[in-house]
C-alpha cells in the first residue's frame, strides 16, 4: 500500500531530523532524495509482539507484585506530639484537666489543657510524675496510669482521651485540591487518605502518582485504584506516608548512553518520536551503536516494558519512527550489548542521577532493590 500524504510528511520530517542529527557525520547515501518507500502494515503474533512494519525487534513485559500487608489494629496508638486529656477519679489535682479556666454564661469552668506526649513518649502528670505512654493504645495507657495512681488513691479510675492527634502525619503533595499535612485519628486506607485532600484537579497526572514510604516509592498503582477500582492497591497507610500526584505539564523522556546531552527531553504538544529525541540529545561523533537501542517504558506503577529497537531500520525508511511516551528511558549503547542485565547495569548511574524525575515503575524496579 502506498503511503498517504500524512505518512509521507512524517517520513520527510523524520529524515530532516536525521539530517540535523548527523550533520558532520556519514549519511545514508543509498536513499535518494524524494524516495517514497512502502512500509508494511504492522502485524502481531499470538503473543502480541509486532512482527512486521515496526522497528521493535524484541519486547519483554515486566510486572511488580503490588504491596500486600495485613490490616493494622483498629485502636489508635499514642505517639510523640499527641495531647491527652486524662481524668483520674474526678480529682483535678491528679488530672490533666485543671490547669486553665475560663468563664461562660454559667460562670467559671475548667478547660482541659491536656498532657502532651514528649519526644521520649512520656507525659507529665500532677503528683503522678512522668509516665511513659508512647506506643500504647488508649486502653493500655489507661491501665498504666491506673497502676501509678494506686500509690496515692484507693481504687482509682482513669479515663484517657486524645485531645489533639499529632503523631500520625499523612502528607498530601501535588495536585490535590487541599494539599498539606493531615493527622490520622484512626487507621486509613489509600482511598480515605486521598479523600482528605478533597480530590485532585484537572492537571493531575495519575499515571505518575505514587505512595512514598520511608523515602521509597511503594508498588501501589494509584491510577488503577482511582480509575479502575482495583482494590488490590487500596493499601493501609502508615504514619509518615506521602501521597504525591504530579501535574501533567512537564512531560519528559530520558536519553542516556552515547549522546552528548544525556538527560531529560521535553515532549512537545505534538508528540515526540525516537529520532527526534536522539537528535535533541545529539549522538556522539564516535563510539555509539544505534542499531539496537534499548527503551524502558512505564505502563503503570507496577507494569513496564523492555524494548529493543532497530534504529537502523527507521533510518533506512523500513519502519515508522517510534512514538515515545511519557517517562520513556532511551539508551543508546556505546558498543554492542549482551542481555538486558548488561544494559541496566550501564544505565543505572544515569537513572540514579535523575531518580526524582523518573516514573514510579522505574524507581521501584531498578533503584530500590
Amino acid at each position: 500500500m502506498k503511503l498517504n500524504k500524512f505518512i509521507t510528511s512524517a517520513i520527510l520530517s523524520t529524515l530532516l531530523v536525521i539530517f540535523l542529527m548527523l550533520t558532520g557525520c556519514a549519511m545514508y547515501r543509498d536513499i535518494s532524495p524524494g524516495t517514497v518507500k512502502n512500509i508494511p502494515v504492522g502485524e502481531y503474533d499470538t503473543a502480541g509482539t509486532i512482527k512486521t512494519g515496526s522497528a521493535i525487534v524484541a519486547e519483554e513485559k515486566v510486572t511488580i507484585l503490588p504491596l500486600n500487608e495485613p490490616a493494622p489494629s483498629p485502636e489508635y496508638t499514642i505517639g510523640q506530639g499527641d495531647v491527652l486529656f486524662i481524668n483520674v477519679s474526678g480529682k483535678p489535682e491528679f488530672s490533666s484537666m485543671a490547669n486553665t479556666s475560663t468563664y461562660s454564661e454559667l460562670g467559671k469552668i475548667q478547660v482541659p489543657s491536656g498532657s502532651r506526649v514528649d519526644g521520649n513518649g512520656n507525659i507529665q502528670m500532677p503528683y503522678l510524675g512522668s509516665i511513659h505512654v508512647g506506643g500504647l493504645t488508649l486502653t493500655q495507657a489507661q491501665k498504666r496510669i491506673t497502676e501509678v495512681a494506686k500509690k496515692y488513691l484507693n481504687d482509682p479510675w482513669v479515663v484517657v482521651e486524645v485531645g489533639e492527634y499529632k503523631s500520625h502525619p499523612l502528607y498530601l503533595l501535588g495536585q490535590f485540591r487541599n494539599s498539606g499535612t493531615f493527622y490520622m485519628d484512626r487507621p486509613l486506607n489509600l482511598l480515605q487518605g486521598i479523600a482528605l485532600g478533597n480530590g485532585y484537579d484537572n492537571t493531575a497526572d495519575l499515571s505518575s502518582a505514587r505512595l512514598i514510604r520511608d523515602k521509597k516509592t511503594m508498588p501501589v498503582d494509584v491510577s488503577d485504584l482511582l480509575t479502575k477500582g482495583d482494590q488490590r492497591h487500596n493499601v493501609w497507610l502508615k504514619p509518615g506516608d506521602t501521597i504525591y500526584i504530579p501535574d501533567n505539564k512537564n512531560r519528559l523522556v530520558f536519553v542516556f548512553g552515547a549522546v552528548k546531552k544525556g538527560g531529560p527531553v521535553a515532549i512537545p504538544p505534538g508528540g515526540l518520536t525516537l529520532p527526534q529525541a536522539i537528535a535533541t540529545a545529539e549522538l556522539r561523533d564516535t563510539g555509539h551503536d544505534y542499531r539496537y537501542i534499548r527503551i524502558i517504558r512505564s505502563l503503570s506503577t507496577t507494569r513496564g516494558e523492555l524494548m529493543v529497537v532497530d534504529f537502523d531500520k527507521i533510518l533506512r525508511g523500513e519502519a515508522m519512527p517510534l512514538i515515545l511516551q511519557q517517562g520513556d528511558i532511551v539508551y543508546v549503547p556505546k558498543s554492542s550489548l549482551g542481555n538486558w542485565n548488561d544494559a541496566i547495569n550501564e544505565i543505572l548511574p544515569s537513572l540514579q542521577a535523575f531518580s526524582a524525575l523518573l516514573q514510579p515503575f522505574v524507581s521501584i524496579k531498578y533503584l530500590e532493590d
